[in-house]
């Protein structure tokens, strides 16, 4: 299928963070270069939003980084690394990711994901019923076949790694 992508097109940006965070690292050993993506994925078309989901850790590390994408343009939602008694840590946006996802549909043409995690399939295919346009961008390489499957459009960083990453 062909996407065509036109400058009326009001475009969403999803920014799973942890997921591209992870990726980047452990396959290039680097990080997302964030502005890059988002300049990529919105071209010459309008962007509505776009939002980066982001886990805070008990250091506290990431102020300089979420400042930074702020000054890029990109909001921010961040949550504390919860930390079970045994030690067990869980450090995920899905649910309210997805939430987004959906409740913003309605005033998006384009919704652009931009992680490789499978569990945001069905919301996916829940606003592309509504007409939605639906890209995804991800490491290939670690991306779920299912995302890529349910995507309108698919943009693989690892085809253009230098463009989209930051040597640590």
């Amino acid at each position: 299928m062909t996407v065509i992508k036109h400058a009326n097109q009001r475009v969403g940006v999803f920014l799973d963070v942890q997921n591209l965070y992870h990726s980047a690292k452990n396959l290039y050993d680097a990080r997302v270069n964030f502005e890059s993506v988002v300049k990529n994925i919105v071209s010459e078309r309008t962007l509505i939003r776009a939002i980066a989901y982001v886990i805070r850790t008990e250091s506290g590390d990431e102020t300089a980084f979420l400042d930074a994408l702020v000054n890029m343009g990109i909001e921010t939602k961040s949550k504390d690394l919860q930390i079970f008694s045994d030690n067990a840590k869980k450090a995920d946006w899905d649910v309210g990711l997805a939430v987004d996802i959906v409740s913003l549909a309605p005033k998006l043409d384009v919704i652009a994901l931009v992680s490789g995690d499978g569990d945001f399939v069905p919301a996916l295919e829940y606003v592309k019923k509504f007409g939605c346009q639906v890209e995804v961008v991800a490491f290939g390489k670690t991306c779920s076949q299912r995302l890529v499957g349910v995507a309108d459009d698919f943009t693989d960083l690892c085809s253009s790694a230098r463009k989209y990453l930051i040597r640590i």
